[in-house]
């Protein structure tokens, strides 16, 4: 029995079949293609990305988008799992286009109320008051009538969060990086934030993010070079929790204007 599935995986179809389970169920390719992730993710980095974090999306043929399978279960995964937590990067299909993949760290989620003040992020979660009193410091806690906020509850855990203090109110078009008002978000929805908060396209300007838009989680970098194709050996085969955790400074010197 097992020598004939070694054969068979050995056949042009089985390795076919072996192929496409891989990437349908298991792990994907993906580059990052802009900057709007530094320093957490740079462009240049191929990650694999582990498609069975959030339950098993719905099968597509990378490269042409194409579906091999119906939305069965009208959430866009073949079978249903975890949903995204706070603070997670998430792989996850653009609202406004499924065919292109955006990654950008998951800042709240449903049932969450989510504010931008001066550029201030402020989290009151689903969970209420008592919640935030044995979740976060006291001093990242501020009152609101009735409600506990958390002032910029993710920089201390994820030292690639950044603002560029080069982008102003003066200077920029983009009023969303600075102010919003508080948004409720739906349930099964994920508000995204890029790690580069100031050159960030993210649900500040296009909204939530549906479960069914989401595909996964970045696994580990398996290649990485940087502009000049100059590889960046220190990056090759790290998991994303280690390169996050290595970030001791952020290259504010080569920002590509606008956001991306």
């Amino acid at each position: 029995m097992l020598k004939k599935a070694y054969h068979w995986s050995s056949t042009w179809t089985g390795t076919v079949v072996i192929v496409f389970s891989i990437i349908f169920f298991l792990a994907q390719a993906f580059v990052i293609p802009s900057g709007s992730m530094k320093n957490t993710l740079l462009i240049g980095d191929m990650l694999f990305v582990k498609k069975f974090e959030y339950g098993i999306p719905t099968p597509t043929i990378p490269w042409i988008e194409l579906k091999v399978l119906p939305d069965f279960n009208n959430n866009g995964h073949l079978i249903e799992g975890d949903r995204p937590e706070r603070g997670d990067i998430v792989v996850f299909r653009y609202p406004a286009n499924d065919k292109i993949h955006y990654v950008k760290r998951c800042v709240a989620k449903g049932g969450d109320i989510i504010a931008l003040q001066d550029k201030h992020l402020f989290l009151h979660p689903k969970e209420g008051n008592e919640f935030v009193k044995k979740n976060y410091p006291k001093k990242n806690i501020i009152k609101i009538q009735d409600k506990l906020w958390v002032v910029n509850p993710y920089k201390n855990d994820h030292p690639g969060i950044h603002n560029d203090n080069s982008i102003t109110r003066e200077t920029s078009p983009y009023m969303q990086l600075f102010d919003t008002i508080p948004v409720l978000v739906p349930e099964d929805e994920f508000f995204m934030m890029g790690d580069n908060r100031d050159h960030s396209n993210d649900s500040r300007f296009w909204g939530t993010v549906p479960y069914k838009n989401i595909v996964g989680t970045p696994w580990f970098v398996y290649f990485s070079w940087d502009k000049d194709k100059k590889i960046r050996w220190d990056r090759v085969f790290r998991t994303v929790k280690s390169l996050e955790n290595d970030v001791k400074e952020i290259d504010t010197t080569t920002h590509e204007k606008g956001i991306y």
